[in-house]
């Protein structure tokens, strides 16, 4: 294939442009979701307890430190530091895996994704499972752009810099 005019996939991927929107989306949707719960972490706690999976006297930590988490790691992933975009995943791994066990054992119970705003319904899960699911997908396409995108092989086999700024890459 032509170097000179790669698949449109592969330029999208690499593009710094799609790495910077994807980022800064996922990164507001953390920021967003810690501060919110951060705001009432009374609530956040009571859905935590829902679930039965962190014992009564650590859910005050959880509630706390859990959203404080996910607005750190918001904020760091807006800002590209190192790190975070590695805590986000993890994060998104943590949260598949507890909406998935809502899932399999038929909780009726706020996802505590957001908000306790949010419609308490099987269907909640199902929704907020999938939606951590394409959460995920963007951070692998992050993941994907950062590693075709940071260092780049020209033809005579020397490495050169790409257009991602020093700070990105981190």
């Amino acid at each position: 294939m032509n170097n000179q005019n790669p698949h449109p996939l592969k330029r999208f991927i690499e593009s710094p442009w799609t790495y910077r929107v994807i980022r800064f989306i996922l990164g507001s949707i953390f920021l967003y979701a810690g501060f919110i719960k951060l705001i009432d972490s009374k609530a956040f706690a009571q859905v935590i307890s829902q679930y039965g999976i962190v014992p009564d006297v650590l859910l005050a930590p959880f509630a706390i430190g859990l959203p404080a988490l996910e607005f750190l790691a918001g904020l760091g992933l807006i800002l590209n530091m190192r790190g975070s975009l590695t805590v986000i995943f993890s994060l998104l791994v943590v949260f598949v895996g507890v909406l998935g066990y809502g899932i399999l054992n038929d909780l009726n119970v706020d996802c505590g994704c957001f908000s306790d705003a949010e419609i308490t319904s099987q269907n909640n899960l199902k929704l907020a499972f999938y939606r951590d699911l394409f959460m995920i997908a963007g951070v692998f396409l992050l993941f994907l752009s950062r590693s075709n995108s940071v260092l780049r092989s020209t033809h005579d086999g020397s490495v050169e810099k790409n257009k991602l700024s020093k700070k990105e890459e981190a």
